[in-house]
């Protein structure tokens, strides 16, 4: 299993955003990872600059939200609705998108996986991908 570091992600998406700018081939991923940067004009700066980005610290304390997290969500729940794993999220995430937009459709998502990530940290038990499925129906249903 390939599990990059805080540093990768930030590389990768700083990449994606030089190679967008040089007009460079991009792979598939990087084509998905693009689509999310274009909708977040406002990271620009953070990607912009790969040294700087890896260099920050952003903390809780800090205030500012981390857009690297925040775009690695994006993509994680792009790809898991691609392949429809959880199985049911597919269907979830267009039912949530026909009611609000797609980009809002996974923000509701990312706050269901956002949950489910911290309490699998908190509990030390395995990712309950049952019940973040159940979660997005939930706003499906709300």
């Amino acid at each position: 299993m390939f599990t990059p570091s805080s540093h990768d992600v930030r590389r990768f998406f700083c990449e994606v955003f030089r190679k967008d700018r040089a007009n460079e081939i991009l792979t598939p991923l990087e084509a998905m990872a693009l689509d999310w940067l274009r909708m977040h004009p406002e990271y620009d700066e953070a990607l912009a600059d790969a040294e700087a980005a890896v260099a920050r610290d952003y903390s809780v304390e800090g205030g500012q939200a981390n857009p690297f997290l925040h775009l690695s969500m994006h993509l994680s729940i792009s790809e898991q609705v691609s392949i429809d794993s959880p199985r049911g999220i597919r269907a979830a995430y267009e039912a949530l998108a026909r009611k609000t937009s797609p980009h809002d459709a996974q923000h509701e998502i990312m706050e269901c996986l956002g949950e489910m990530i911290w309490k699998s940290q908190r509990s030390g038990l395995p990712p309950d991908g049952e019940a973040y499925l159940e979660a997005v129906k939930r706003r499906v249903g709300a």
